[in-house]
C-alpha cells in the first residue's frame, strides 16, 4: 500500500510499504479521509511520537475491509471513524479514569501507524460506526470534535459566559460552535488571518478582531481559549481573564514555549488556569453530535488532496493556507 512516512525530524514521504493485517481484536479500515493537524506538525519536528519513522495521522475514517478472529461487533462495509486514543488502562491516571494521561500513552497516527495511509489498522474498541446519511469522507472531523468537547467538558461552562477564543483555525472554530451551544452570552473570536476571522464571522461569533485591543470589555472574559499554541497569543490570553474567569490552554504549544504567570492575580482574583489534553470519553459523543449536523463539513475542510501530497498539504497547513486540510488515500 501507499503511505505518508515522516522518517525524521523535517523529512517526509510518500512511500510503498507492506500492507498492514489485524490481530485478533483489530479491524482492517481503507481510509477514506485523513485530517491533518498541528499535532503532525510537532511529529515532523521531532515532538510527541516516540519514534520515527511513523505512518502520521490520528483524524481518520473509512470503510472496514477486514476482521480480526474475535471480532464480532462490526462488520466488513461498516463505515467507522476511528478513536486514535491507545490506553493501557492499568497505570493509575486509567484506573482513576483519567486514560488520556495514561503513563504508557500511545496513539494511532502518533506512536503507532496512523491514518495518512491506504489502509489503517485499529482495535474494534475505537472505532465509531457511523449512520447511513454521514458521508464517510467528512467524518474525519470527528476526531478534532472530540477534542473540543473535552474542552468544554473541562471548562465545565456555566450559562451567560462572555467568552473569548484565541485562533479560529479548525479547533478555534470548533470551540466557536460548541460555546454557542453550551449557553455562551458571547463569543469573540481573535485572529491575525483575516481569511479565517471571515468564517469565524460566517458561522456566528459575536465580533472578531485580530487583536483584543479592537474589542470593547468592562471586565475582562470569563473564558479565555487559547486554540494556536502561539507563545504571544498564550501571554495575551492569560491577561483577558475576568475576575472568577478560566482560562484554557487548548492549542498545543512547541515544548520550548513559555509564559509568564502573575500568582497574586491568580490567588487574588481566583482565576482558574487549566488544559485539555486529547481526547477522554468523548469521542462517541463527538460523533453523535456530528451526525445531528453540529458542523457544516463545507466550511469546516478547505482542501481534500491525495495521499500523493501529502507533503504538500503539510507545507499548506504550516503556512496557515485554508481551514481543516484533508487528505483522500
Amino acid at each position: 500500500m501507499r503511505a505518508a512516512i515522516i522518517e525524521a525530524p523535517g523529512k517526509v514521504s510518500v512511500e510503498t510499504v507492506p500492507d498492514p493485517s489485524p490481530g485478533p481484536r483489530d479491524v482492517l479500515v481503507k481510509v477514506a479521509a485523513c485530517g491533518l493537524c498541528g499535532t503532525d506538525l510537532h511529529i515532523l519536528q521531532g515532538e510527541f511520537a516516540p519514534t520515527l519513522p511513523i505512518v502520521p495521522g490520528h483524524e481518520f475514517a473509512g470503510e472496514i475491509v477486514a476482521l480480526g478472529t474475535d471480532v464480532t461487533e462490526l462488520a466488513v462495509g461498516d463505515k467507522v471513524a476511528v478513536d486514535p486514543s491507545l490506553h493501557c488502562h492499568e497505570c493509575h491516571y486509567c484506573r482513576i479514569g483519567r486514560g488520556n494521561l495514561c503513563e504508557r500513552w500511545n496513539a494511532i497516527g502518533v506512536s503507532k501507524p496512523g491514518g495518512a495511509a491506504e489502509f489503517a489498522v485499529a482495535p474494534v474498541a475505537n472505532c465509531v460506526k457511523l449512520p447511513e446519511h454521514i458521508d464517510v469522507h467528512d467524518a474525519a472531523l470527528i476526531e478534532p470534535l472530540s477534542c473540543a468537547v473535552r474542552g468544554y467538558d473541562v471548562l465545565s461552562s456555566t450559562l451567560g459566559a462572555q467568552v473569548l477564543i484565541y485562533g479560529s483555525g479548525t479547533m478555534g472554530l470548533m470551540m466557536l460552535e460548541l460555546a454557542k451551544r453550551t449557553g455562551a452570552a458571547s463569543v469573540d473570536m481573535l485572529d491575525v488571518n483575516p481569511e479565517r476571522l471571515t468564517t469565524a464571522v460566517k458561522l456566528g461569533c459575536s465580533r472578531s478582531a485580530s487583536n483584543a485591543d479592537e474589542l470593547e470589555t468592562v471586565r475582562g472574559w470569563d473564558v479565555v481559549v487559547d486554540a494556536t499554541g502561539n507563545a504571544r497569543a498564550i501571554q495575551d490570553g492569560l491577561g483577558r481573564v475576568a475576575k472568577g474567569g478560566t482560562f484554557l490552554q487548548f492549542g498545543v504549544a512547541d515544548y520550548a514555549t513559555t509564559a509568564v504567570i502573575e500568582p497574586y492575580k491568580i490567588y487574588n482574583q481566583e482565576i482558574t488556569i487549566t488544559g485539555s489534553m486529547a481526547v477522554l470519553h468523548s469521542y462517541e459523543r463527538a460523533a453523535a453530535l456530528f451526525a445531528s449536523g453540529v458542523l457544516d463539513p463545507a466550511v469546516f475542510i478547505s482542501d481534500r488532496l491525495p495521499l500523493e501530497e501529502y507533503p504538500r498539504a503539510l507545507d499548506r497547513f504550516k503556512a496557515g493556507i485554508g481551514r481543516k486540510i484533508v487528505i483522500e488515500p
